[in-house]
């Protein structure tokens, strides 16, 4: 069995508004943990072959090697001045391209999200992209038989689902607790050459396709929202109600009329 998880190095705190990606100052992302530990369950389990995957600058190098050490086989970064200012749109593009380029695989497994972006549009656009059936907020698996059956919670209501491989499945938050990173582990990860640089060329890609170049996405602006906290209760009918909470939300600038 081979399973291969997709995760990404983001800015360890947000001291400014700027993201400074330098190095040192990353870390894995926190809701790939779960993922990466999903996979090493059923490597525990089964005996499967672990991947850590992950596009970034070459300052995200440490967190595949975090993976390693916590027990991923080996790590492939996907890594190109052309992949610099991608959207999730350029980003499932080259994820997309690197799982190509690792086929055949039985497994893609995802965080939910990621603590800088927080979008969770990664996932299901890269399974979008292979044509993969794609499981997301999944809190319990297992695999039998070449099929994996996957319990997923959503809107606190829990769903049960079956898919053939191969698959990708997102990996929920509250999956169950994480292995540690022993100074064992990471001292083998750094020891050897364990991950793998990939760039524009090695993955065939157009350049128009990756990066700010194929990323529509645009943030016209961006401003703080004061931390002020209060709960209000709008009384009337149904309608009286859907009303003011609208005029309100406009009155703040939340809704455009």
């Amino acid at each position: 069995m081979k399973i291969i998880v997709c995760i990404k190095s983001v800015v360890t705190a947000a001291q400014e508004d700027r993201v400074n990606r330098a190095p040192g100052l990353m870390e894995l992302n926190p809701f790939d943990r779960p993922a990466l530990e999903a996979a090493l369950r059923l490597k525990d389990e089964r005996g499967a072959e672990v991947i850590a995957l992950s596009m970034g600058p070459a300052a995200a190098g440490p967190g595949l090697l975090d993976a390693v050490g916590l027990g991923a086989d080996r790590a492939v970064l996907l890594s190109d001045r052309a992949f610099a200012g991608a959207d999730t749109l350029a980003t499932s593009t080259v994820l997309a391209a690197g799982l190509s380029r690792l086929a055949p695989f039985d497994l893609v497994v995802f965080g939910t999200r990621t603590a800088d972006s927080d979008t969770g549009q990664v996932g299901p656009q890269v399974a979008a992209r292979l044509g993969l059936p794609f499981i997301g907020s999944v809190v319990k698996l297992e695999t039998i038989g070449g099929k994996i059956f996957a319990e997923r919670r959503v809107d606190g209501f829990i769903e049960n689902y079956e898919a053939a491989f191969p698959a990708a499945i997102s990996i929920h938050a509250g999956f169950g607790v994480c292995r540690d990173l022993g100074l064992y582990g990471l001292a083998d990860a750094w020891a050897g050459e364990r991950v793998e640089t990939l760039g524009l060329t090695d993955l065939g890609l157009d350049p128009a396709t990756v990066g700010e170049a194929g990323s529509p996405t645009r943030v016209l602006s961006m401003k703080k929202v004061p931390r002020d906290h209060r709960c209000e209760f709008i009384k009337g009918s149904a309608a009286e109600q859907a009303e003011e909470l609208t005029r309100r939300l406009i009155e703040k600038g939340l809704l455009r009329s």
